[in-house]
C-alpha cells in the first residue's frame, strides 16, 4: 500500500483552478461533488454544483487557516474526525447503480487547527486500503493540499470511503468527487472487478498540467493530467523537445476509455539520437498497469518505418512501436502493459530509437491493488442492527465494514476471521464489556453463525435474550451484570459453550439442562443473582404448573385434561336426567289447582263415611233413618 502522500500521484494546488463539468461525450451521468465541511451548496464558475457536506458518519468541520490562498470554494473547508468519534469514520455515498467509478479526494491541512501538526491516517475505498498519510507532510502538500484518485468497482450500490486514525491524529478531507465511468475502461475485463487502480502518475507529454481542476480542457472521466517534465531522467532533460498541433486527432473520446483529444495534440521527442527515459517512483510490493499514448503529430513523417522505437520497461522490451504504421498520422494510438515482480521503487520507462527519434503523448501508471475481503453481507447487516440496538457510542468507531480493511482494527471490540472458503470475512468475537451500553440485544445476532465469543457484561442492557442466540461455534458467553429478562433460550443448547456467565440479571424460568451441563462437563457456568431461574441443582425447583412467567407445558396439559373431564361429567349428568325424565313423567308435581281439588274430595269422602257410621248407630237404637241425599 502507499506509505506516504509523496508516493502517490498528488497534484499540487499551486496552479489549481476550478474543477470542470463532465464532457458531454460521456454516456454516464452519475456524479457526486461533495464540499466536505461546508453547510451550504455552491456552484463553481463552470456551473457544476457542489453538494453541502453529507453522507458522513461523524466528525467536525473547520475552515483552512488561509482561505484566500485557495481559489476553489470546495478547498476552503474541511471535515476532520477527532478520536471522540472513534478511530474509523466513513462517507457512505448511495449510488443509483453498481458499476465502475472514478473517485477523487482533496486533502489539505493548512494548519486549520492551529497545532502545526499534520495528521497521520489511512484511507480505504470499499474496504481496501488505498492511501496512507504520514506526518510530517512535505511542505508543499502541507500548505497547498493534494488530489488523489483511483478507479474502483462498487457492487452494492453504496460507496464506502473510510478514514482511520493513526495514534490519536484526526483524519481530514477537503472534498470528494465520485464519477461513474465505463465498466470496461482500463482493461477491466483483463484485470477483473476485484482490483482497484490507484493512480501513481497520469502524465501529459509536452504540456503543462491540464484538465478538470487546472484548465478548461475537459475530460469525460474527470481526469487531470500532470506535466511529464519532472519525471525525465537526467540524461533525457537536455535532449527532450516538445511538439504540439492544433490539428484534429482521429480516434479520440471513444469508449471505453474516452481519452481526450488534447492528450494527443502534444508530444515529447528527443534530439541527438538518444533514448527518451522516464523514472517513476512506485511501491515495489505492487504490480502496475501502464498505459502509453502516442500520436504522430510531426507532419514531416509521411509513412511507416520513418519513426520506429522500442518500448522498454525496467530493461524488458515490451514492444516495437511504429505509430504511423499502426494508425497513420494525426491519430490516437494507445497500448497497455502490466509490470510485475518489481525489485526497486523506481519504475523506468525507456523509448529506444530504431529509426528516427521516439515520440510519446502520454503515460499513465496505476497500482493494481487487490480488493480486500469484505464482511459477509448477512453478518454486516447483523452488526449494523446490533450497533443500533446496543446504542454503541460514537467513540467506538462502528462505521463502514466491521472487518475491513483487514490491516485495521476496524470496529473496536470486534475480531474477524476469513470464512472457510477464504472468500469473505466473518465475525469471530465481540467484546463490549463495561462500555456503558443501554440498549437491547438485536434478534439479528442470530445471523452471526461464526461467532465464537460474546462479552456484553457490566452494561445496562435490558430485554430478553434473543431466541436465536447461540450457534455451534459459540464457546464463550458473558452477559453478566445487566438487566436482562425472560428465559434462557433453548438455542444455547446447540452451542459448544465452555463458559456461560449470566449472573446478575433478572432472568427467570427453567434452565435448559444442556446449558447447565456446561459446568458438569468441566466448563464454567454462573447463574447466580437471577431470582426467577429454577430447575437445576443449586436453584429452586420449578413450579409444577408455572414456568418462565407463564403456564408450563405440564400446566397447560393438566388444565386441558381437567376441562375435558368436567365437560364429560356435565354431559353425563344431563344425559342421565333426560333418560329418567322420559320414564317417570307422572312423578313430577301436579299443578296447584289440581292438588286443592283432590284435598277437598278426600275430606268429603271422610265426612260421608262418618255420617254412614252415625246412621247405622241410630238405626240400631230404633231411630228413623234419613235419605243420604237429604240436607
Amino acid at each position: 500500500m502507499p506509505s506516504s502522500p509523496s508516493s502517490l500521484f498528488l497534484l499540487s494546488l499551486s496552479s489549481l483552478f476550478l474543477l470542470l463539468p463532465l464532457s458531454l461525450s460521456s454516456p454516464f451521468n452519475t456524479s457526486f461533488f461533495i464540499d466536505c465541511g461546508s453547510p451550504e451548496p455552491s456552484t463553481d464558475a463552470f456551473n457544476r454544483t457542489w453538494l453541502p457536506d453529507q453522507f458522513y458518519s461523524g466528525g467536525s468541520t473547520a475552515v483552512v487557516s488561509e482561505p484566500l490562498r485557495f481559489r476553489h470554494v470546495a478547498e476552503k473547508t474541511v471535515r476532520y474526525f477527532p478520536l471522540s468519534f472513534g478511530k474509523k469514520n466513513c462517507y457512505l455515498i448511495p449510488l443509483p447503480s453498481s458499476g465502475r467509478y472514478y473517485i477523487r479526494t482533496f486533502t489539505v491541512y493548512d494548519n486549520y487547527d492551529g497545532k502545526s501538526h499534520s495528521p497521520s491516517f489511512d484511507v480505504s475505498v470499499e474496504g481496501t486500503l488505498v492511501f496512507s498519510w504520514r506526518s510530517p507532510w512535505p511542505e508543499h502538500l502541507l500548505r497547498d493540499g493534494s488530489y488523489s484518485d483511483l478507479f474502483a468497482f462498487v457492487g452494492d450500490g453504496e460507496l464506502d470511503l473510510c478514514f482511520y486514525s493513526i495514534a490519536t491524529d484526526p483524519p481530514i478531507v477537503g472534498s470528494l468527487e465520485v464519477i461513474q465511468v465505463d465498466p470496461s475502461s482500463y482493461d477491466a475485463d483483463g484485470t477483473g472487478k476485484d482490483v482497484l487502480l490507484v493512480n501513481y502518475g497520469r502524465l501529459t507529454c509536452g504540456s503543462d498540467q491540464w484538465g478538470p481542476g487546472f484548465t478548461n480542457d475537459t475530460d469525460s472521466f474527470g481526469r487531470s493530467w500532470q506535466s511529464d517534465e519532472e519525471f525525465w531522467s537526467d540524461e533525457t532533460k537536455p535532449l527532450a523537445r516538445s511538439l504540439s498541433t492544433v490539428e484534429k486527432i482521429k480516434g479520440v473520446d471513444q469508449a471505453p476509455n474516452y481519452f481526450p483529444v488534447k492528450l494527443y495534440q502534444t508530444a515529447v521527442t528527443v534530439t541527438g539520437g538518444g533514448p527518451l527515459v522516464y523514472e517513476l517512483e512506485v511501491d515495489a510490493k505492487l504490480d502496475y498497469l501502464m498505459w502509453f499514448h502516442f500520436s504522430e503529430i510531426d507532419s514531416t513523417v509521411k509513412k511507416g518505418g520513418e519513426r520506429v522505437f522500442d518500448l522498454v520497461v525496467n530493461e524488458e522490451r515490451v514492444r516495437r512501436v511504429d505509430v504511423f504504421n499502426e494508425v497513420g498520422g494525426f491519430a490516437a494510438y494507445s497500448l497497455n502493459y502490466t509490470v510485475k515482480n518489481l525489485s526497486s521503487t523506481t519504475l523506468t520507462v525507456k523509448l529506444s530509437p530504431v529509426s528516427g527519434a521516439p515520440i510519446i503523448s502520454g503515460l499513465e501508471t496505476y497500482a493494481i491493488v487487490p480488493a480486500d475481503m469484505a464482511t459477509v453481507p448477512e453478518q454486516m447487516a447483523a452488526m449494523r442492527a446490533l450497533k443500533d440496538s446496543l446504542r454503541v457510542p460514537d467513540r467506538m468507531g462502528w462505521n463502514g465494514d466491521p472487518c475491513a480493511p483487514t490491516s485495521w482494527d476496524a470496529w473496536e471490540g470486534v475480531q474477524c476471521r476469513p470464512n472457510p472458503q477464504g472468500s469473505a470475512l466473518v465475525i469471530f468475537q465481540i467484546d463490549l464489556g463495561s462500555q456503558g451500553l443501554k440498549g437491547i440485544i438485536s434478534e439479528q445476532i442470530s445471523l452471526l453463525t461464526d461467532l465464537n465469543s460474546l462479552n456484553l457484561s457490566s452494561n445496562s442492557l435490558t430485554g430478553p435474550l434473543p431466541s436465536g442466540l447461540g450457534h455451534k461455534s459459540l464457546a464463550s458467553l458473558d452477559l453478566s451484570d445487566n438487566q436482562l429478562t425472560g428465559r434462557i433460550p433453548e438455542s444455547l443448547s446447540t452451542s459448544s459453550l465452555k463458559l456461560v456467565l449470566l449472573n446478575g440479571n433478572e432472568l427467570e424460568g427453567k434452565v435448559p439442562e444442556e446449558v447447565y451441563s456446561v459446568g458438569v462437563h468441566g466448563g464454567i457456568i454462573d447463574l447466580s443473582g437471577n431470582k426467577g431461574l429454577c430447575g437445576v441443582p443449586s436453584l429452586p425447583s420449578c413450579p409444577l404448573l408455572w414456568e418462565n412467567g407463564h403456564l408450563s407445558k405440564g400446566g397447560k396439559i393438566a388444565i386441558a385434561v381437567s376441562c375435558v373431564a368436567v365437560l364429560v361429567l356435565v354431559l353425563l349428568v344431563i344425559y342421565l336426567c333426560c333418560i329418567w325424565r322420559g320414564r317417570h313423567d307422572y312423578d313430577f308435581a301436579p299443578p296447584t289447582d289440581l292438588t286443592s281439588l283432590a284435598a277437598k274430595r278426600n275430606r268429603y269422602q271422610r265426612q260421608k263415611s262418618l255420617m254412614l257410621l252415625e246412621m247405622e248407630s241410630q238405626h240400631a237404637k230404633g231411630m228413623p233413618t234419613l235419605p243420604l241425599n237429604s240436607q
